[in-house]
């Protein structure tokens, strides 16, 4: 009887082991597999997609630096501390994949070996870091520590690429930001941009001379941004510049030149607008910030009648000639501004941009990024009809 009931217990206890190996294997397996495809997507897909680990380690130093860069600090403190976190977050990017690499490569070494966990995670780690001071004589362990020595270096040789890429796309984008400073001052603003090009007699240039620039510039921030989502947060080398309120500086001018200037119509404004507004959209989907997918013409903006009214009268004592009719022209810029409005407004409260007129200064809900929160294929907006 006792034999009996001890082969019993013995036979529970085996299938107990096996079971809890096999649970191993499978959430080994599983986090292996997310993980690498999280730093596949990170570096290597050239479009914006679904990544959770990526996601959880830039939200949740987010949140960190936002508890110690606190809104009611002075903006120049705030932005010394928030240029810290992109850095950082991507910095971190290799330990997290590291540690959940370590941790699933443990759960694969448990299943396929006879020893504990304490073994398989000196053995997994030793296999990561390419230490091989746990070596294996069994065939199917050995397969493993090279299987993952392997990905870790494909995984180093990824990153030792990547961020390169991010700071020679980060040049390109400030490039353009930093010589809008002698067009349109600090904080940028349309006016002071249409205002100096008057001064040097060079209104008839602008369409070829800014907006055929600015169209490339829209394209190549789309694409950077998306691919290399942390690109948006990096800061300006100066705490008064921003590529958000840069971009919608220029949004302005193009359409305060169309609606308002008494001169021929230029199809070259009117595509970088639409590049323009097109590029801040896809951004503000990926990011999950909120905007009208198919707005009116006439539907509400976040620039009053009265500033709109103000910029008016700057241009005509600069003047700029400008069309008879104030309400044709107002009724124009609004249908033209209707289409970036909240998705500029709302990606320089993302960004927590510097001050800048029509953009940054508007008001609006704190958001936090979610770095692509949908799964892939799935979208917040459908995209309706632009004009």
């Amino acid at each position: 009887m006792v034999s009996v009931l001890l082969g019993s217990v013995l036979s529970d206890n085996a299938a107990l082991s096996a079971g809890l190996r096999v649970f191993s294997g499978g959430a080994g397996a599983f986090l292996v597999i997310t993980t690498f495809l999280s730093a596949a997507k990170t570096v290597v897909l050239p479009r914006g997609g679904s990544n959770r680990l990526t996601r959880l380690v830039f939200v949740a130093t987010r949140y960190l630096f936002e508890f110690r860069a606190h809104p009611k600090q002075p903006f120049h403190e705030r932005d010394r501390i928030l240029a810290l976190w992109a850095p950082i977050g991507l910095l971190l990017l290799p330990f997290a994949w590291s540690t959940a690499m370590t941790i699933g490569f443990t759960g694969l070494h448990f299943a396929v070996g006879n020893d504990g966990l304490r073994s398989s995670f000196l053995r997994s780690g030793s296999s990561w870091f390419t230490l091989g001071s746990e070596p294996s004589r069994a065939l199917p362990l050995a397969v493993l520590s090279f299987v993952q020595a392997a990905i870790g270096i494909v995984l180093t040789a990824l990153l030792i690429s990547y961020l390169p890429s991010i700071y020679q796309a980060y040049q390109r984008r400030e490039t353009l930001v930093g010589l809008l400073e002698s067009r349109a001052g600090i904080p940028p603003h349309p006016a002071v941009m249409l205002t100096r090009y008057q001064r040097i007699n060079a209104i008839d240039t602008l369409d070829d001379d800014l907006f055929g620039k600015w169209e490339t510039w829209f394209v190549e921030v789309e694409e950077s941004h998306l691919s290399f989502a942390a690109l948006a947060f990096f800061r300006s080398p100066r705490p008064e510049r921003s590529w958000i309120t840069a971009a919608g500086c220029v949004l302005d001018t193009a359409a305060l030149r169309l609606a308002c200037l008494d001169m021929p119509f230029s199809g070259r404004t009117a595509l970088c607008l639409r590049t323009g507004f097109l590029a801040l959209r896809r951004l503000a989907e990926y990011f999950h910030t909120p905007y009208d997918e198919d707005p009116l013409p006439t539907d509400p903006i976040s620039v009053t009648r009265a500033e709109f009214n103000d910029v008016l009268i700057e241009l005509r004592a600069a003047g700029l000639p400008l069309r008879a009719n104030e309400d044709e022209m107002w009724a124009a810029f609004q249908g033209w501004r209707v289409n970036y409005d909240k998705a500029l407004v709302g990606l320089a409260k993302l960004i927590v941009a510097p001050d800048g007129r029509w953009s940054s200064d508007r008001d609006g809900d704190r958001i936090v990024p979610k770095f692509g929160l949908l799964r892939p294929g799935s979208r917040v907006h459908r995209g309706g009809r632009i004009r």
